[in-house]
């Protein structure tokens, strides 16, 4: 992780600051112009060397400030040079970056951001704020600052082709999704809906693209109405097999046309996108009913709507559907983590035999390449689902930690080795996490280890009433490790997307006050990862993906279904590291029960494999 000097980069922003009338500028990290995650080329990278997949950059005329979460208070202390200030956010009396901001605000100061890079809810937040401060107020820069600075060494938009997902992956074809959707949107008497969130599109139209590495979506924006589908995007990158797919039932846009068909549409509801019709052509039924957007959706759609009072800002329909996974999505995500545990199994097989028996060294981003290799002969298999966190002794401490090409360690196999890893194959989304050792690990690792463990456990085998949201069921992850006075900066538990993003929402396992908003529901797919990290010494986090399920109770009290979770992770955890003592009997039972599954499903994959077969049978032996 190499520091950046920014110095130069700043001087050229304030310079533009100035000439914009804008005494300090905000940035987000994790938000493009559809304010949709996992996007590249980012803005705030360039202008302040952070390349972390989560935070926030406020540029004023005399300082700079990054904030950002637990999951990168190391990477960031690495990356930022001095002229910037790291705001850790969550620690106590550390402001946020709202707070921090309308500080700078004092005195009538004014904050610009490209509204297309912010939330409605977010801008509006933050106005009062500022107001509060006694700044005079939030505005959008439509013309977006980086983009001056970066000017045409900037990388141009990806024009990745866009491709179909087969129905037998899908399992439900689009046509039946727009069809569920305008019957929500006559529910609630709704003009229609805009759609910016990269994955809900690309999930709702059965299309999957390349623009973004690691996850298979395509830049565009849609917009559904009781009467029409429109897709906006550069139509060169739709396959003939993709064009005829959506047939005569979507209209395609150019994707710039966004904004201009908004506005349009906020003078007429009742008119298609990009048609000839105007403000003189108006259907008198359903001009009083307004547009609806996320709450994810970017300030600019709300402006170009007419503003909070023009439009319904709500959690996305389209999220929420995708979030439940079908039949076929849940098979699918099975299948492909059989697949994928086979492929981890084999390659720490392979890292143990090469390190320990062998005697070779091997840094962690040659070991990471041997993963993808492995994991690259899978049925399925179109390539990772995010970079491969490969970390041996103190690297494991820096949560996402991201091993780079003469810029890692070689992986010590007398210290503990942390892989976080996954995939996308055409049938699901993978993303586990096994903390490994080579050596004689130390009784603070194995205690350590094993209070995960019991973590894992206890939210694996949780049984819950329906209604019940992952903000309430965080704890029993961390109470064995908050018994012992320690913790984690991080969520326990995230959404998984089918060949989709590896982090979805709305649905997750933390104390974010968003998992409350949202109970867990059957087909809800989603990670169990608690973890614990000694900074500077080691780092432990176990993570499997779990899928919502009815559960069987002898009662139902009130007459509510009851819900528990299905494990679909089939890689063994690392035996050196359980401290057995520190384990009740429902949990070696537990543990008894999830090798011998591991072993029975993918014991097949190495037949002709002994050294795998050796390490798997091993693993998987009883305690």
């Amino acid at each position: 992780m190499n520091t950046v000097n920014t110095t130069e980069r700043l001087k050229d922003l304030r310079d533009l600051m100035k000439t914009n009338k804008v005494d300090s500028s905000l940035l987000k990290i994790l938000i493009n112009r559809n304010t949709s995650p996992h996007v590249t080329p980012v803005e705030e990278e360039y202008i302040c060397g952070f390349s972390g997949s989560a935070g926030t950059a406020v540029v004023t005329h005399d300082k700079a400030a990054l904030a950002t979460d637990g999951r990168y208070f190391n990477q960031a202390s690495k990356q930022l040079d001095s002229n910037w200030e790291l705001l850790k956010q969550g620690i106590e009396d550390v402001p946020t970056w709202q707070e921090w901001t309308a500080d700078q605000s004092e005195g009538g100061k004014t904050v610009g951001v490209d509204p297309t890079v912010i939330t409605s809810p977010d801008a509006r937040k933050l106005a009062e704020k500022i107001k509060k401060k006694g700044g005079n107020d939030l505005v959008g820069v439509k013309t977006n600052l980086i983009d001056m600075i970066w000017g045409d060494d900037r990388p141009p938009r990806p024009q990745e082709k866009i491709k179909t997902l087969p129905l037998q992956f899908s399992g439900k074809p689009f046509e039946n999704k727009i069809d569920d959707l305008r019957k929500e949107l006559e529910k609630k008497k709704s003009a229609g809906l805009i759609v910016s969130m990269l994955d809900e599109i690309a999930w709702l139209y059965n299309l999957r693209g390349n623009d973004i590495p690691y996850n298979p979506v395509f830049f565009s924006y849609a917009i559904v109405t009781p009467t029409a589908a429109t897709l906006y995007v550069d139509d060169a990158k739709l396959t003939p097999e993709a064009q005829a797919h959506l047939g005569d039932k979507v209209r395609i846009r150019p994707y710039d046309a966004i904004l201009n068909d908004t506005k349009m549409l906020s003078v007429n509801p009742t008119t298609e996108p990009g048609s000839e019709n105007d403000a003189t052509h108006k259907d008198p039924v359903g001009l009083d009913r307004k547009f609806m957007i996320s709450t994810k959706a970017s300030w600019a759609l709300s402006l170009e709507l007419g503003g909070e009072e023009k439009v319904d800002e709500l959690r996305s329909l389209v999220g929420d559907a995708k979030a439940i996974k079908n039949k076929t999505e849940l098979e699918g995500m099975r299948a492909c983590h059989v697949r994928d545990g086979a492929a981890l199994s084999e390659y720490f097989a392979w890292l143990e035999d090469e390190l320990v028996v062998k005697g070779i060294k091997l840094d962690e981003v040659q070991a990471a390449d041997k993963l993808e290799e492995i994991r690259s002969k899978k049925q399925h298999f179109v390539g990772l689902s995010f970079d491969t966190i490969s970390s041996t002794g103190a690297n494991a401490a820096v949560i996402h930690y991201k091993p780079e090409v003469n810029n890692c360690s070689v992986i010590d196999p007398k210290a503990v080795y942390l892989c976080d890893s996954g995939a996308q194959y055409l049938d699901g989304t993978t993303d586990t996490t096994r903390t490994i050792h080579f050596g004689t690990p130390s009784a603070l690792e194995c205690k350590s280890y094993t209070l995960v463990l019991k973590g894992v456990i206890a939210l694996d085998t949780a049984v819950f009433p329906k209604g019940t949201s992952g903000f309430a069921l965080d704890t029993l992850a961390r109470q064995f490790l908050w018994s012992e006075g320690l913790d984690y900066r991080h969520g326990t538990g995230h959404g998984v997307g089918s060949y989709l993003n590896v982090h979805e929402g709305p649905i997750g396992v933390g104390t974010r006050i968003q998992y409350s908003e949202v109970s867990l529901s059957v087909g809800n797919v989603l990670s169990d990862e608690p973890g614990y990290y000694e900074d500077g010494n080691f780092g432990i986090r176990i993570e499997n993906i779990i899928m919502a399920r009815e559960a069987e109770t002898k009662h139902r009290f009130g007459d509510k279904p009851y819900l528990g979770f299905e494990h679909v992770t089939m890689v063994p955890m690392c035996r050196k590291l359980i401290d057995v003592d520190l384990l009740t009997s429902k949990e070696r039972t537990w543990l008894n029960q999830y090798h011998a599954e591991i072993l029975e499903k993918t014991k097949g994959f190495f037949e002709t494999d002994e050294r795998t077969m050796k390490w798997l049978r091993r693993e998987c032996a009883e305690i």
